[in-house]
Order: C-alpha cells, then sequence, then structure tokens
C-alpha cells in the first residue's frame, strides 16, 4: 500500500530476542557510520530490509549486486539496520510504525539507538562523550553502571524519535547512545565513541581502532549522505544545535 513502509524477512530468519541496533542517518551521521562498521567488522548476515514508495527511487550497489538501501543484518541474538538513505520526513512515521511492530513480533530483548548530538566545540574534544537514555529504570541504571551519563534533559529528534514513542507505546525497552559530534559533517570518530560505549553495555568486543585509521576516508565517502541528510532535514539540525549544548552549561 502507497504510505507504507514494509520490512521484509529473508526465508528462514530465526531470531532469539535479539539485540536491536539501529544506524538510520543523522546528524554527524553517527549512527549510520557505526551500524555499518559494526555489521562490517562482526561478518553479519544480511536478515531482510525495508521497502516503501516514500523512500526515493534508490538501489545501492556492492560488488556489483544491487541492494536495498535500507537492510538489516544480524544473527539470532544481534540485528543491526543500516541506511545508505536519509529517511524522507514523510517515511519517518511510517517506518517507525512498521519497525516497532516488527521488535515487538520477534520479542526484542532491547533496541539500541545509535545518535549523535552536535556541540560546536567539537574540534576541541578529542574523545567525544556519550550520553545515553533509557526507556526502563533498570536500563538507566545499567547504563550508570557501565560509565555512561544519563542526559537529564534535552532532545531527541528525527526518526529516532518517534521509533522511540512507538517503542515506549507498546512497552519495547530501549536505550539512546548519544555521542558529542560535528553539527555538519561526518563523524567516525564520535561513532567510535557510540561502539565503545556499546562494547561497554553487551561485551561485544567491537574493535574500533581501524575505523579511527580510516576516519578521513570514511569522512570522503559519506559526504554525499551528510548532505542528503542535510537537505531532507534542513530545520531538525539547527533545532539541535541551538538546543542540546545549553543542558550542559
Amino acid at each position: 500500500m502507497v504510505g507504507e513502509v514494509r520490512l521484509i524477512e529473508k526465508p528462514d530468519v530465526k531470531l532469539e530476542s535479539p539485540i536491536v541496533v539501529e544506524g538510520f542517518p543523522d546528524v554527524g551521521l553517527v549512527g549510520a557510520i557505526a551500524a555499518s562498521y559494526l555489521v562490517s567488522q562482526l561478518k553479519l548476515q544480511e536478515l531482510g530490509y525495508m521497502e516503501s514508495e516514500l523512500f526515493p527511487p534508490i538501489m545501492v550497489l556492492h560488488r556489483g549486486t544491487p541492494q536495498d538501501p535500507v537492510r538489516l543484518y544480524g544473527n539470532s541474538k544481534l540485528v543491526t539496520i543500516i541506511s545508505e538513505i536519509a529517511i524522507p520526513p514523510e517515511a519517518i512515521h511510517p517506518l517507525a510504525k512498521s519497525l516497532a511492530e516488527w521488535l515487538k513480533k520477534v520479542k526484542a530483548n532491547v533496541v539500541i539507538s545509535l545518535n549523535g548530538f552536535p556541540v560546536q566545540h567539537r574540534m576541541e574534544i578529542e574523545t567525544p562523550s556519550v550520553f545515553g537514555v533509557a526507556t526502563e529504570s533498570k536500563l538507566l541504571e545499567l547504563l550508570k553502571q557501565k560509565g555512561i551519563e544519563p542526559m537529564e534533559e534535552g532532545f531527541i529528534a528525527g526518526v529516532y524519535a518517534v521509533i522511540l514513542k512507538e517503542c515506549i507505546r507498546r512497552n519495547i525497552p530501549m536505550i539512546a547512545l548519544l555521542a558529542e559530534c560535528f553539527p555538519a559533517y561526518p563523524d567516525p570518530g564520535a561513532a567510535a565513541s557510540v561502539l565503545q560505549a556499546l562494547n561497554n553495555l553487551f561485551n561485544l568486543n567491537v574493535d574500533v581502532k581501524p575505523l579511527l585509521d580510516k576516519a578521513e576516508e570514511i569522512r570522503l565517502k559519506t559526504r554525499d549522505l551528510m548532505k542528503q541528510t542535510q537537505r531532507l532535514l534542513p530545520g531538525l539540525q539547527k533545532a539541535r544545535e541551538q538546543e542540546v549544548p545549553l543542558m550542559y552549561t
């Protein structure tokens, strides 16, 4: 149906209350870079994809093979969602609803969104700090135990905000990890920071050194996606630049 976003699983996918990690393009492309790197490092297999008439008419090519731009990778215990397109505003709510319904169906153990929040003084920060948001008190305690400071006040906006809302409505446990990042440039350093936080939470043992070593190459490869994201979400980024840093003054 026009206006829907559909999640299509490959045949014989068997999930066992998985941890689900989301990496949609957003400020600094933190989630997109981190999720793609996670798939590569853990050699996760493709499990399915999302499709919609609301998405741009695009297929991506990898090693000569056409693929849908929004895909799911993983194993029985871990699923990672990556997107190689910026999600159009008109697709955000249908995508979030479809995804939340699927998360409920597969009995997701916890959903983790990997986000950035822009700081104007990012050039002065060697290792970006990561803050956390949790939908349940026990997850909030887990963040504190692992040394991740809860974000007490502020905003989460865009696709992650709507997914968060849909998960809360369905009592699906969710954590958002937000790393300090550049307002208008791809930020592999911030992506490395959220992956380190993910390591601390779930003992994934993802080595982020290659990500940091290839930071400049990644910035160049993701420039077009960054431009696409900024073009689709012009007001969102400006609001976050102005509002979020005020929490920490």
